[in-house]
């Protein structure tokens, strides 16, 4: 065993005990106003990147350290952060433990691929760390349940990165689903890309020196697999183990939490699922339902062609659509009136993460909270295991079980592989 490997062992078995081993000051007080937040990311890849460039700008943080797996990488955010800064001073790590170590790092940024998202987040928690985590958050409906848990129990402040909520558009039409103006709702149109499974592997080539690219801790709590350069460029979505509901989380994650929002579900879940004409249904007690449809930035499938990550509410007294294009559309002018929104593309986080760093301040919980990203996300889980088994499922809210489906119920839950456990 090299000897890296053996450290991780150790210092993930540390973890298991991190509220205690480390007591930083995040456990005993909030941030003061003036104070500045000390802030690292963990495997921050192009979506990374481009959350730097959002979060680097806010006067009150102060970026410190990147860990990552990948040496490229690291080395980007190294030379961005000290171009940004004008200095040397950040620190990079292959180990994300050694910035969970760190007593002076108040909040951390979790842009790994998907596989990582809810371990990376659990650990963060124990070790008494705020978190902003990019989407899918967790790779089952049992993790769902297993990073809010954490985050709660830890008193940790929590943002999943679906920032839709925190766009004026998508914000506005919205209200008008939450107000009334479209009268009782019926429908609730989320854009999503279908499932695409892929059944194989790629083929396996030789695994790169560990210093340039730790095959084994980037797969992590994921399946055991041949290296293949493809994977670690970008190619992993899709795969059985690496991409949360076989890629329907892609948009899903952001549409069908817009959707939870418009009726006021944050604390709920569906009740019924299946997938019929290319299309998913999820239907709450009150039945009203999501329609998960195929959309792009184009005019498929009836959409108006507003941009990626659409939604549409459809009440009784007519319907409003959003999209990633900064625009809304409206069955009638007048359910504006006379509101008006800032034009914000649909990608930019800078007003999410700006609520993330407040309520670092305040300890109040932000809008996109652990609770509301796990109803979030096993609405997505539940909606793919219906597609993957070809049937339409009962789930029971509460519990968070398929009703009397033995097999749906088995893919709640994602193994993951050991070292990389909670």
């Amino acid at each position: 065993m090299r000897s890296t490997r053996r450290r991780f062992l150790n210092q993930a078995a540390t973890l298991a005990g991190a509220s205690v081993i480390f007591p930083s000051r995040t456990f005993a007080q909030k941030v003061a106003a003036n104070e500045k937040i000390t802030v690292a990311g963990i495997g921050l890849g192009p979506r990374g990147r481009n959350l730097l460039k959002w979060f680097l700008p806010q006067p009150d943080i102060r970026f410190v350290a990147i860990a990552d797996v990948q040496k490229e990488r690291r080395e980007i955010i190294r030379r961005m952060v000290n171009r940004y800064y004008g200095n040397e001073d950040c620190k990079t790590y292959v180990e994300m433990q050694d910035i969970l170590a760190r007593d002076d790092i108040d909040a951390v940024i979790i842009a790994t691929s998907d596989r990582w998202h809810g371990t990376a987040t659990i650990w963060a928690a124990n070790a008494g760390k705020d978190i902003y985590c990019e989407k899918p958050c967790a790779m089952s409906i049992e993790e769902s349940a297993h990073v809010d848990e954490a985050v709660r129990a830890n008193h940790r402040i929590y943002q999943a990165g679906m920032q839709r909520r925190n766009v004026d558009n998508f914000a506005l039409a919205t209200q008008l689903a939450r107000d009334g103006s479209l009268g009782k709702l019926k429908e609730l149109h989320a854009g999503i890309w279908l499932p695409q499974p892929v059944k194989s592997n790629l083929p396996g080539e030789p695994e790169p020196d560990p210093s340039l690219c730790d095959w084994d801790r980037w797969l992590g709590p994921a399946p055991a697999r041949p290296y293949n350069e493809q994977y670690v460029r970008g190619r992993w979505r899709y795969y059985e183990g690496l991409s949360a509901g076989w890629g329907l989380h892609d948009w899903a994650s952001h549409t069908v939490n817009l959707c939870q929002w418009a009726q006021g579900a944050d604390a709920t879940t569906p009740v019924e699922y299946c997938f019929e004409d290319e299309k998913f249904y999820a239907s709450y007690a009150n039945g009203v339902r999501i329609v998960m449809r195929l959309a792009g930035w184009k005019k498929e499938g009836g959409w108006l062609g507003l941009g990626s990550c659409p939604v549409r509410y459809v009440g009784e007294n007519g319907w409003v659509e959003a999209g990633d294009f900064s625009k809304i559309a409206y069955s009638d002018d007048a359910l504006a009136g006379g509101r008006t929104f800032e034009e914000i593309g649909g990608g930019d986080a800078s007003k999410h993460i700006r609520e993330f760093l407040d309520c670092v301040k305040s300890r109040q919980p932000t809008s996109l909270n652990s609770k509301v990203m796990r109803t979030t996300e096993i609405t997505c889980h539940a909606a793919a295991i219906s597609w993957k088994l070809g049937r339409k499922l009962k789930f029971d809210p509460t519990k968070e079980v398929f009703i009397g489906d033995e097999e749906a119920n088995a893919l709640r839950t994602y193994e993951r592989r050991a070292p990389y456990t909670v």
